[in-house]
């Protein structure tokens, strides 16, 4: 980790500042000609209708309110606005359903957003070879029943799979809860259709699963939140359904013997397909709302499941207990069907829902290397208890993703503040033990001021070399990453 903070930016004054990049002119102009060119084109100019489109999910953000928003519904019709809004030098922040985290998809005052969600359907479910061709405005969950309709599976899984879109998950690498044996979106990627910031249309990768001529340009837009060119479709690889999911629960009494008891099952080389953390400020959210039975007097649960097939599930998950139970693990549940299992997975995709219910809560993402998970731990009830703050920890432990959750009354004045002092201090500890300030929500705006902290002026300025490359009049989602 090197590099240090640069400039005069104070998170504290202005937590999160987005630049305004367009004038009233320009973008008047801009509409004009999308009304006379590009008739098909739904445009939303009243207040209220733009007002929705001011956030994504991200706690205490501040964001400029569109100047507009345009709802395309075909790549050419990306493409012509594209070349409108260079023409006129007219910002444009690209969005997909927007369940983002990180401030990627929020307004700027007076821009043009691009909504891609009327870009909803999917293209072709191929079959001979494992893949599945798709628009981004097409919802994750939706696609996952699609094609597991045909018995197959498509992997990436985010907790907001039935809300978030296909083109988000593509624009921040999304992670999920099967990220330690299937990867990010990233890992699920084989091509893609890509606009680029003057209209231009390109395609990157295809359906071969091996292709390295040239530079890696698919995996180069994969992550970068619509700085470098607005995705109208992805060619996405698919699986053979796998074997129905055995689900394991272990308490523990401490939060510690929690993590130890992951660094052990890594140290012991499994690879399950899912294993997660919920601490017990998170227990006690989600059984006051669901009462699934949860031990609300544990420090933490872990879930472990496994797809294996046949009985490698069961071996999987007897030596995942055997991990557990060294570690300190108690009150061992395993879930004896596939109804069963499906039920007690709900526990953690309520988890961020559930908190919400006790106020505002402001979701980090830190990761880590997974043998320090404990570590991490530690620091973020460190941190947090210093500062008086209420905080649910839960994640992806497998991959050393965690997500402290922040939670304030509503009306709290000094929330803010508060919540980026501690985020900083959090971001501090995971940059000392080697890990990362986003493991899957993205920069956005929330974290920008991060990225040269944890990569170093020197990397950060290769980003700015490929970003002006490819959008030399800096018009999309200006302010955003670099």
């Amino acid at each position: 980790m090197t590099g240090g903070r640069t400039g005069g930016y104070d998170p504290l004054v202005n937590p999160q500042p987005i630049p305004a990049q367009t004038d009233p002119a320009s973008l008047a102009a801009l509409l004009a000609a999308a009304r006379l060119d590009l008739p098909g084109v739904r445009l939303l100019t009243e207040v209220a209708e733009r007002e929705s489109y001011r956030l994504d999910e991200t706690a205490y953000l501040s964001a400029g309110l569109p100047g507009a928003v345009a709802l395309p519904a075909t790549t050419a019709e990306v493409a012509a606005l594209l070349r409108l809004a260079t023409a006129h030098r007219v910002a444009v922040v690209p969005r997909g359903a927007g369940t983002g985290l990180s401030g990627g998809a929020a307004g700027i005052e007076g821009a043009l957003t691009i909504a891609l969600t009327r870009m909803d359907r999917i293209l072709e479910i191929d079959r001979a070879n494992l893949c599945v061709v798709t628009q981004p405005g097409v919802i994750n969950a939706v696609l996952k029943a699609a094609v597991a309709a045909e018995g197959l599976f498509y992997a990436p899984d985010p907790a907001s799979y039935e809300i978030c879109s296909i083109g988000g998950n593509l624009g921040t690498n999304a992670g999920g809860l099967c990220c330690v044996k299937y990867g990010q979106t990233r890992d699920a990627v084989l091509g893609l259709e890509v606009v680029l910031a003057d209209g231009t249309v390109i395609r990157t990768g295809g359906r071969n699963i091996k292709d390295v001529a040239g530079y890696s340009l698919t995996h180069l837009f994969v992550g970068s939140q619509g700085t470098l060119g607005i995705i109208t479709e992805a060619t996405l690889r698919l699986r053979p359904a796998p074997a129905p999911r055995a689900t394991l629960l272990v308490f523990f009494d401490t939060l510690d013997a929690a993590g130890d008891a992951v660094a052990g099952m890594t140290a012991a080389g499994l690879v399950p397909v899912t294993l997660e953390l919920m601490d017990r400020a998170t227990l006690v959210a989600v059984e006051d709302w669901h009462h699934l039975g949860l031990d609300v007097t544990a420090a933490a649960m872990l879930m472990i499941e496994s797809d294996a097939p046949g009985s490698g599930a069961t071996d999987e998950l007897d030596q995942a207990e055997a991990a557990a139970l060294a570690a300190g693990g108690r009150s061992i549940i395993r879930a004896a069907d596939a109804a069963e299992a499906d039920w007690l997975r709900q526990a953690r995709r309520l988890a961020l829902r559930a908190l919400e219910r006790q106020g505002t809560v402001r979701m980090e993402d830190v990761g880590v290397p997974r043998a320090s998970v404990p570590e991490l731990l530690r620091a973020i009830e460190r941190i947090t208890a210093a500062h008086g703050v209420r905080c649910a920890t839960f994640g992806h432990a497998g991959d050393g993703n965690l997500h402290p959750n922040l939670i304030f009354d509503r009306d709290d004045p000094e929330a803010a503040a508060l919540t980026h002092r501690v985020r900083d201090e959090i971001f501090r500890a995971a940059l000392d033990l080697g890990g990362t300030v986003t493991a899957e929500h993205g920069i956005g705006a929330a974290r920008r001021e991060w990225l040269p902290i944890q990569h170093g002026e020197a990397a950060v300025g290769v980003m700015r070399a490929i970003k002006t490359a490819l959008d030399p009049l800096g018009i999309l989602n200006p302010g955003r990453v670099v």
